[in-house]
């Protein structure tokens, strides 16, 4: 997974969400994290060095002290809306786990440029299916428009809509809890 980006909305009470993005795919996986751990990425992410060590910093420089580097992390189990992960960790040819936060353990892998990897149990359940890929359907795939005497569209099918719609506009967070409804829905 590469990280898309971050994005907040005024309605979510100064939390963040961070979209992480398919490498080879078009799913993308919104995780909502909290400001002082979106800084942290944030801060990585656009290469600026503040005056003194972030506490992301200095966990890297511990890790680096034992002889130690991160190989990857691994977001493994998402839980009643909470999403776990592991970092993985190399120690004198030893490879060793740890449980941590996503958000901890993302802000850690950009700090060693170590890959992110999501379980596709979780990217099933959680992700988003973005389709970038509408400006190459060809003119003769495209579906006629609807008229007025077509059935009105099923409560699903309009929550269906209204995801795209929030992928397109990139506001994860409502496309998130747009998901989960659709979840409650087809279960």
């Amino acid at each position: 997974m590469d990280i898309l980006g971050l994005s907040t909305s005024p309605s979510s009470g100064g939390a963040y969400a961070l979209i992480l993005s398919e490498v080879e795919g078009n799913r993308r996986l919104p995780i909502i994290i909290g400001t002082f751990e979106a800084q942290a990425i944030a801060l990585e992410l656009e290469s600026i060095k503040p005056p003194r060590p972030m506490t992301h910093d200095l966990l890297k420089n511990m890790i680096l002290s034992f002889d130690s580097t991160v190989k990857e992390i691994y977001i493994n189990n998402l839980s009643e809306g909470t999403f776990f992960a592991q970092i993985l960790y190399d120690q004198n040819g030893e490879n060793y786990e740890l449980d941590a936060r996503p958000s901890d353990a993302i802000a850690l892998a950009i700090r060693f440029g170590a890959p992110i990897h999501v379980d596709s149990r979780v990217l099933d359940e959680a992700g988003i299916i973005s389709e970038e890929s509408s400006s190459e359907t060809e003119e003769g795939d495209r579906p006629e428009p609807e008229t007025g005497s077509q059935k009105e569209m099923t409560r699903l099918e309009k929550l269906e809509s209204e995801l795209q719609t929030a992928i397109e506009t990139e506001n994860y967070e409502k496309a998130a809890k747009i998901r989960d409804q659709i979840q409650k829905m087809k279960s």
